[in-house]
């Protein structure tokens, strides 16, 4: 990559896009939509494959722990699956729960992503981007992105920060 196509900041090894495919998860988690009628999942799903990677897995689950985990964890434990990204469930109500599944599941949290997401929707929406909840585990030593539910925001987080990183963020777990 040439440096006037690099973002500010990066530079030798640590590039920010590759010509690696991975394999995604896509977990929607709604008490609202089914797998039919899921908007915000199937973008996430079409921005994924668009950009050259595999959608291993797809499903929607309910907003709750139990759901989440039995549907994520199994998907994490096959080779491949790089990494996943579960859609809604990131809010302040008492049943937005996807933060609750993944904070149980053993994970470390990787501040940066939920930093710069809100910061991203606060142009976006203004004040309100800091009741989200959106934030990056290394779950099973594989990437889980929780994104809030709306388009807008699975668009924002995957063409802004999970697109251009993923790649990099996978091959520094592996190492």
């Amino acid at each position: 990559m040439s440096e006037e196509k690099r973002p500010a900041g990066a530079t030798g090894r640590h590039h920010l896009h590759g010509d690696r495919s991975l394999g995604f998860a896509v977990l929607s988690v709604s008490d609202t939509h089914t797998e039919q009628d899921d908007p915000s999942g199937h973008l996430a799903r079409d921005l994924v494959a668009g950009a050259g990677h595999t959608v291993v897995h797809y499903a929607l689950v309910a907003n709750s722990i139990a759901d989440v985990r039995e549907r994520l964890e199994p998907w994490l434990g096959e080779l491949g699956v790089e990494a996943a990204i579960t859609v809604g469930g990131t809010g302040v109500s008492s049943r937005d729960l996807t933060v609750n599944a993944l904070e149980t599941m053993g994970g470390r949290k990787l501040d940066g992503f939920g930093e710069i997401y809100r910061s991203l929707s606060f142009e976006e929406v203004g004040p309100l981007a800091m009741i989200s909840r959106a934030t990056l585990f290394v779950v099973q030593g594989k990437p889980v992105f929780a994104l809030p539910g709306s388009e807008r925001a699975v668009r924002t987080a995957i063409e802004k920060l999970i697109l251009p990183a993923t790649i990099h963020l996978v091959e520094e777990l592996e190492r």
